[in-house]
């Protein structure tokens, strides 16, 4: 296994990026909503969280990509809330509806380090966006505690800049979504502004600082992991997704195409979006991917 980065970075050098993390809450700037509501004094932006931890479950996972899984799974981390609100979003209790339990950051690294014992092959943040700084603290607590295993982002894609460069070096895997080519489409179905436009930098800035993923022994240990969930009626604008990937990241971009669409939460509402997707709408994003010269293509 590789090293993982964060072991490369100071307590010292550590300890800075938290306070540039924890700052972003005074008027919250960690994700590219920019809501500027003060966090630290549980001030509440479109998120709903304030600088409590609060998450719904977590454990070895072996319903991720097998490159994280393995054999003894993904030590997944389940926070609540998201800043998106995808109308179709199959965790839409968690994300939305925001059901879970508030823990301490000493309680957070603690669960990293009971996954870390179980045998998991990584630690898998799922929609840490709202909680990097707390994220953080934890992390530094772990290290101390010994914490050696890679770091999973695992993200809507709706990133900012400026946080994702604190974390430069600390995530090893880099997973976010990459959900929509049209803004105006973004925008209805999950309530975002500009999310192709702001996506396309985030997941470039995810590229420049770890690279392709590198597979060692059938386990993920660095590198981009990029998942495009196949939407019903080409909603999703697979087209220029793809083409964006092979011509301005890589074409040894690991992407996983989804086919697991299903019409959750408030989808049901929208014509559009009220059945599940078809084997041939499936296939057809699957043959684009080929044709536009991606070559690591995943589809389980």
């Amino acid at each position: 296994m590789l090293f993982p980065s964060y072991l490369n970075i100071s307590y010292q050098q550590l300890e800075k990026r938290i306070k540039k993390a924890y700052k972003l809450l005074e008027e919250c700037k960690l994700c590219p909503r920019n809501c500027q509501a003060n966090r630290l004094k549980n001030e509440r932006g479109f998120c709903q969280i304030g600088q409590e931890i609060k998450i719904s479950n977590f454990g070895p996972h072996f319903g991720e990509e097998k490159p994280l899984t393995g054999y003894k799974g993904s030590g997944t981390i389940f926070f609540t809330s998201c800043n998106l609100a995808c109308v179709y979003c199959q965790n839409y209790e968690i994300s939305q509806l925001r059901r879970g339990y508030l823990i301490s950051e000493k309680d957070l690294a603690k669960i990293m380090l009971s996954l870390q014992k179980q045998g998991c092959h990584n630690i898998n943040f799922v929609t840490p966006t709202p909680y990097v700084p707390q994220i953080l603290k934890s992390l530094s607590l772990a290290i101390k505690g010994g914490l050696k295993i890679p770091l999973v982002y695992n993200c809507g894609g709706y990133e900012s800049i400026k946080t994702l460069k604190i974390l430069k070096g600390i995530f090893d895997i880099y997973m976010p979504d990459f959900k929509y080519s049209s803004n105006k489409v973004a925008q209805k179905y999950s309530s975002v502004d500009n999310y192709f436009s702001i996506t396309k930098k985030a997941i470039l800035e995810m590229y420049n600082q770890v690279g392709d993923l590198v597979i060692k022994n059938g386990l993920a240990q660095k590198g981009l992991l990029i998942r495009h969930l196949v939407l019903p009626n080409r909603l999703a604008g697979s087209e220029r997704i793809l083409k964006f990937i092979a011509q301005k990241i890589s074409p040894n971009t690991f992407i996983n195409i989804m086919d697991q669409y299903r019409p959750y939460y408030k989808a049901p509402s929208y014509p559009e979006l009220a059945r599940p997707i078809t084997s041939q709408e499936f296939k057809e994003v699957l043959i684009l991917a080929k044709r536009i010269g991606l070559k690591r293509i995943y589809c389980e």
